[in-house]
């Protein structure tokens, strides 16, 4: 077995050993989608807007779960990250025959992979349960988006995994940003309507660029200017937060 099917094997075992990391890998977005999906649709009188174009609620809200489940499995894996290095079983991985490139693309191979299981089932559960009017055609730029997403946010917080030596630091880091990421982007409304100091903040939320781009992907609603420039934000932002963590790493080391 190589170095990258080595980490690959063991990242698997480990979300295999402990529930929790299955709850907040699925059960979590999904719960967001069935119980939002359900109470807003009812709720709202009119279905949000997108570019001019009125969609229902629940449709509106599954490529936002699509972006929380990229950024539920890479922060359960950077999670087991740092409880491999506050172990020392980081430490000692480096003495292995193993590079660290190659441990950072069996991690981001995985958390890929799960990415992409998990987020099947919330397209399949959109389109059987709520009719969600997905775009076949433009699935496979989901499909990147997703795997670019994913790798973006293991990295950002792969940085924190491995330069912060206090479980409780790191757990403020992730529990910080799991809440004001999550609810200072497009992921559960609209943003246009909002107060201004709301749309500024959520402007340069990175999840607001991701969800927005997988809307694209998925429903197809389109701003091309903005697409553009949320596409090219998302990939400076997923080449620094690489940048951050391999230093980290070797510092680290």
């Amino acid at each position: 077995m190589n170095g990258i099917g080595a980490v690959f094997y063991r990242d698997y075992r480990q979300r295999m050993t402990n529930i929790g990391f299955v709850f907040w890998d699925l059960l979590a977005p999904l719960s967001y989608l069935l119980l939002f999906g359900l109470g807003f649709e009812r709720m709202m009188g009119t279905p949000p807007v997108i570019h001019g174009e009125a969609i229902g609620y629940t449709a509106f809200l599954v490529p936002g779960v699509l972006a929380m489940v990229t950024f539920m499995v890479a922060m359960n894996t950077a999670w087991g990250f740092f409880m491999d290095k506050d172990s020392g079983i980081f430490f000692e991985m480096l003495t292995y025959p193993i590079t660290r490139r190659q441990i950072l693309i069996g991690k981001i191979g995985f958390n890929v992979l799960v990415s992409l299981l998990c987020s099947t089932l919330v397209i399949a559960i959109g389109i059987l349960v709520f009719d969600a009017p997905v775009d076949w055609a433009r699935l496979p730029v989901a499909v990147l988006l997703v795997a670019v997403a994913t790798a973006s946010w293991f990295f950002f917080f792969s940085t924190f995994a491995i330069t912060l030596t206090r479980m409780d630091a790191f757990n403020t880091v992730t529990s910080a940003a799991y809440i004001l990421l999550m609810f200072f982007s497009s992921m559960f409304y609209p943003l246009e309507g909002l107060p201004v100091w709301f749309r500024v903040i959520s402007y340069v939320n990175p999840l607001t660029w991701q969800v927005d781009l997988l809307r694209f992907g998925v429903l197809g609603t389109t701003d091309p200017t903005a697409l553009l420039l949320e596409a090219v934000a998302a990939g400076v932002f997923c080449i620094a937060c690489l940048t951050f963590a391999v230093r980290a790493m070797n510092r680290a080391a």
